[in-house]
């Protein structure tokens, strides 16, 4: 699979540092909480169990799954919930844990219908951040890496279901998806 990669942009030590130390920064700023965390299905597991094995706090671990690629390596559809959340959040403190942020178009969809919930607050935390592809107003509260407009693969991130168990990131061949 590494040869379908033009090249590494963060290699497993470097990820694990920094997933180390956005886990401690949130143990801080938790400390005498309960957060829940909801993991984003599927691209956000490899990231969510990491980043738990650092929290030094009780917490809830809940997902959602949404899809809006479906097929469609570059273009994103309609947004779906595949499997909602079944954890009442009213009053919650919630951490929303995501691989990437990149359009912003299924954060600001998710975010929105979280809210409904009326949680007592709300955390975004994306290992990767995109700015240049932004379309929706979304930021996020804690970003692992911001990285240029490339077609990343590996530590959850897929392509067409594939690459996810990369244990790097790297950027994918555009041969592989053109």
């Amino acid at each position: 699979m590494h040869k379908d990669l033009d090249y590494v942009m963060f290699d497993q030590e470097t990820i694990s540092r920094r997933v180390e130390e956005m886990g401690r920064m949130l143990t801080e700023e938790y400390a005498g909480k309960s957060p829940v965390l909801l993991c984003i299905m599927k691209g956000s597991l490899v990231f969510t169990a990491d980043l738990m094995r650092h929290l030094d706090l009780p917490c809830t671990l809940e997902s959602i799954t949404l899809s809006s690629y479906r097929d469609m390596a570059t273009r994103p559809g309609a947004i779906e919930v595949a499997s909602p959340v079944n954890l009442d959040l009213t009053g919650r403190d919630v951490i929303i844990l995501e691989d990437i942020l990149d359009t912003g178009k299924t954060l600001s969809f998710t975010l929105n219908l979280l809210k409904l919930q009326n949680p007592a607050s709300m955390k975004l935390v994306v290992l990767l951040d995109k700015p240049s592809r932004r379309e929706a107003p979304v930021e996020a509260d804690l970003v692992g890496f911001t990285i240029p407009d490339a077609f990343v693969v590996g530590y959850g991130l897929d392509y067409d279901q594939k690459y996810r168990n990369l244990p790097c990131i790297g950027v994918l061949k555009p041969s592989v998806y053109s």
